[in-house]
């Protein structure tokens, strides 16, 4: 079991938002007074999970910018259409990760009602046989989901490592402090 943290969440999230604005690690560690190592393994990589998407969002922001209002009208809509859509289909996948569960539970407490003596019963048999396959068929919408997530996010990582240009740490907070 892992030890608990000496120092609060609010304290946790100061030092990763000083790391942000540029801070190095062995000083705030030593102000704080906890191990490198402790800010390392707790912080850095979801620093650098923020930072990547802080760049993104800059790169967003600009490409947005140099389209003419027109076209930023329109891909305002569309992404507003785009994130309706995926909370959409996130409900259908979990109402229908629900209906997948119910329709199993069912299945599951009929077979519990067959003993071996009653193997001959294939009205019971068909019965859960159907059960079975309404619940396989209620699940390929969460599975089909959570295997486009994970294609995407696949994706994104290969980007990611794909050595594209990003802002410096410096560029960034220049842009985000508003004096760049």
């Amino acid at each position: 079991m892992a030890r608990t943290s000496k120092l609060s969440p609010d304290k946790w999230n100061e030092i990763q938002r000083r790391l942000l604005e540029g801070e190095k690690i062995r000083p705030l560690a030593r102000e704080f007074g906890i191990a490198e190592s402790a800010v390392r393994s707790k912080i850095s990589a979801q620093t650098a999970q923020i930072k990547t998407v802080a760049h993104q969002i800059v790169e967003t922001e600009r490409a947005l910018a140099a389209l003419p209002i027109n076209a930023q009208i329109n891909a305002q809509s569309l992404a507003s259409k785009l994130r309706a859509i995926s909370d959409n289909l996130a409900s259908a996948a979990h109402y229908s990760a629900l209906n997948a569960h119910k329709l199993s539970s069912l299945a599951n407490a009929q077979i519990e009602n067959i003993d071996e003596d009653m193997a001959g019963d294939w009205e019971n048999l068909k019965g859960i046989s159907v059960l079975t396959s309404m619940a396989n068929e209620a699940s390929k919408i969460p599975l089909g989901l959570l295997n486009a997530n994970k294609e995407q996010i696949q994706k994104l990582e290969d980007v990611t490592s794909s050595g594209l240009k990003e802002l410096s740490d410096h560029e960034l907070f220049a842009i985000a402090s508003g004096s760049s």
